[in-house]
């Protein structure tokens, strides 16, 4: 006998020619395959990637978006195993929803984020701006018993503070350095500064204007300078450091006008890693030389891996890193669409 259909509330989004909405409608309620899980959701983030696929800039979409969803399981599929996961268990809904384990990318050791078949929530499956949502049995980010943070706590953490946290474990620095942020008034920046402290970094943030100055502030950064207001960043910098520069330089600015301001202020050996995304028109501009002379290294970071994930939320659950939030409801997201596209016009 077919399962009786059930309706759900979701997001969906609207597109115009030159601007979106959400449109707060009853769907279909998704049905679990045999390997998959439903979960009923409890509180999911929104991101500024979700904002920039509701734009449609970054290519086709599915019509529910979100990415930092938590919620507990309600249902499993009929071959889901039984060890793997039980009914009322806590899940994190992240970017990364299912992987093929297969491919060049999947067999490295810290491959995962790289699958050339990954699923990601609101590109090929619908993501958590919704009541329900289906996760593949083999990609669960399960949030262990002992984890007491509350739900609206982790959800940042599955996307900007997994991004903020795995590019400072990639850069491969060391506690007592320096770290310079770009774009560090931004919600991966903002996480990043908490990181940085909590990892024992001295931390400088880059980013412009006076809201930006306390809300870094406010997060930990040992010093906060307005490029805006600045002739030469990189000369107070390497005041600031005592002449030594940054050994970690993270660019979470999503323009190519910070970017290569940030590219400038590694120190010798130092490690430039790529975080946010600029348009595309906006590249990179530096002579082989910079690392040639330096020794340094650019790398890329882009979210993280589960385990990663669970490292992450291990720092909210300790205290050391605390997501600065506002609750809102599903029904407000119509309007934070409308504030996302103001600030981007």
């Amino acid at each position: 006998m077919a399962e009786k259909s059930v309706t759900m509330r979701a997001a969906v989004v609207k597109r115009s020619s030159d601007s979106f909405t959400f449109e707060i409608s009853r769907v279909q309620r998704p049905v679990p395959g045999p390997l998959d899980i439903l979960v009923k959701l409890s509180v999911t983030g929104v991101c500024g990637t979700d904002m920039a696929l509701a734009s449609g800039k970054l290519g086709p979409t599915q019509s529910i978006l979100g990415h930092e969803g938590v919620g507990y399981v309600v249902q499993l599929g009929t071959n889901v195993p039984a060890s793997s996961i039980k009914i009322g268990d806590r899940v994190g809904i992240a970017w990364l929803r299912d992987i093929c384990g297969i491919c060049a990318a999947c067999l490295h050791p810290a491959g995962e984020t790289r699958c050339l078949e990954q699923l990601n929530s609101g590109r090929k499956i619908d993501g958590t701006f919704a009541e329900y949502a289906l996760v593949p049995s083999r990609y669960i980010i399960r949030i262990p018993e002992h984890i007491k943070a509350p739900d609206e706590l982790i959800a940042p953490i599955l996307c900007g503070g997994v991004t903020a946290y795995s590019a400072l474990k990639n850069a491969g620095g060391t506690g007592g350095q320096w770290v310079a942020i770009s774009g560090a008034g931004g919600g991966v920046g903002g996480l990043a500064i908490q990181y940085a402290k909590a990892l024992g970094f001295q931390v400088i943030a880059l980013d412009i204007g006076s809201s930006k100055r306390i809300l870094c502030t406010a997060s930990g950064a040992d010093h906060f300078i307005d490029a805006a207001e600045t002739q030469d960043v990189k000369a107070l910098v390497y005041e600031l450091t005592r002449q030594r520069g940054p050994s970690v330089v993270l660019a979470c600015a999503t323009s190519g006008r910070a970017y290569n301001t940030a590219l400038d202020l590694i120190a010798p050996f130092g490690t430039f890693v790529c975080v946010g995304i600029p348009p595309p028109g906006e590249l990179l501009s530096f002579h082989p030389l910079l690392l040639l002379d330096s020794g340094a290294r650019i790398v890329g970071s882009t979210v993280g891996s589960r385990r990663d994930i669970a490292e992450a939320i291990d720092f909210v659950e300790r205290g050391l890193v605390k997501p600065h939030i506002v609750l809102k409801n599903l029904e407000d997201l119509p309007e934070i669409a409308t504030s996302f596209n103001m600030v981007s016009t």
